[in-house]
């Protein structure tokens, strides 16, 4: 029977705690489970609830940290220092998994030693309303070469990879080593890509591995846009510099990802001109990411889209925009979108 170890890092999050574990301990047959929640300093009762789970089942332990230690600290304590399964899972105390998937992961990196990390459809639902049906029947799965993933990925600038849906092979895990304090926001991006750069990615088809739980306080909604272009733009340059010798044409995978952050930035600033929301959008800021990420940024379709706007200004183009200049941003978005399919060919 394969093992997992599953850690829970916890800051505030008590409330959710015995949803999370119960997902964990409940309805994954055939994997022996053991799990780690990790109290960070939490000012509720995170630590109080997590004690009183680990009492009654003896397959959770709990660490508790007397100050924050932040979240690269506590992730690495746990998957690094504690987890001793065949394989790992790092979940964050707000989601869970849906029944049977540590049971389908594990079967699948069982079948496939080459695989280093495999993943599933997370399933997004609001907190506070009712848990959305899981898909429980795997209906197929892929395996893409570690290379084949990270051009995907670099292509597209982001992550296809909320979090929780991950089940990753520990002893890979322990030779890529832990999360990096430097990079708070990006840091599962780069995570992955260095799993790609040493095995290959799996893939379970039509089933909901995980339950992502949506609010207000979610890492991922609520920093700004800014915030997270410089994220990910770091996340990725820091894997072309300390994992170029891994890589299959690391000057050509660092002006795709340049190139569609650059992208990115310069949609957001042009929408802010649609939306009339200049005033609220760091526009100016973006444009210079644009800039800092891609010289050629000038000779993009979009950039003139953008100049367009500014020239018509954020009080009439509203009203524009939708009879005229549409087209235009819808011409710059495909145009810029063929030309990365074209460069990717990849169906990751």
């Amino acid at each position: 029977m394969s093992s997992v170890s599953v850690v829970i890092p916890c800051y505030n999050y008590g409330r959710f705690l015995p949803e999370a574990t119960g997902s964990l301990l409940n309805d994954q047959p055939g994997v022996d489970v053991r799990v780690l929640i990790v109290d960070d300093g939490s000012q509720d009762d995170s630590a109080d609830v997590a004690k009183k789970i680990a009492a009654a089942d003896r397959r959770v332990e709990v660490h508790v940290h007397a100050a924050n230690k932040g979240h690269a600290a506590t992730y690495n304590e746990g998957i690094l220092d504690w987890a001793d399964g065949d394989y790992t899972v790092l979940m964050s105390a707000d989601d869970m998994l849906t029944p049977g998937a540590l049971s389908r992961a594990a079967a699948f990196m069982d079948a496939h030693p080459n695989v280093g990390f495999v993943y599933g459809h997370p399933l997004r639902f609001q907190h506070g309303g009712p848990l959305p049906p899981a898909r429980t029947v795997l209906r197929g799965s892929s395996v893409w070469p570690g290379q084949r993933w990270i051009k995907g990925r670099f292509h597209d600038g982001k992550s296809v990879i909320s979090s929780p849906e991950v089940v990753v092979r520990t002893s890979v895990q322990k030779q890529v080593g832990g999360y990096d304090a430097q990079n708070v926001h990006a840091g599962d991006i780069e995570m992955w890509l260095r799993f790609a750069t040493r095995s290959d990615v799996g893939y379970l088809r039509g089933v909901d591995q995980a339950y992502y739980r949506m609010h207000g306080a979610n890492m991922t909604v609520s920093r700004h846009l800014l915030v997270d272009l410089r994220a990910r733009k770091g996340a990725f340059e820091s894997v072309l510099d300390h994992c170029a010798d891994r890589l299959q044409d690391p000057a050509e995978l660092s002006d795709s990802v340049h190139r569609v952050l650059a992208w990115e930035a310069l949609w957001a600033a042009a929408r802010a001109y649609d939306r009339g929301r200049t005033g609220q959008t760091p526009v100016d800021e973006l444009v210079a990411f644009a800039f800092e990420c891609w010289p050629g940024t000038a000779r993009m379709p979009l950039y003139r889209a953008f100049r367009l706007r500014q020239r018509i200004g954020p009080k009439v183009m509203p009203y524009l925009q939708p009879l005229i200049l549409s087209a235009v941003a819808r011409k710059a978005q495909n145009w810029w979108w063929w030309q990365s399919w074209e460069r990717r060919g990849v169906g990751a």
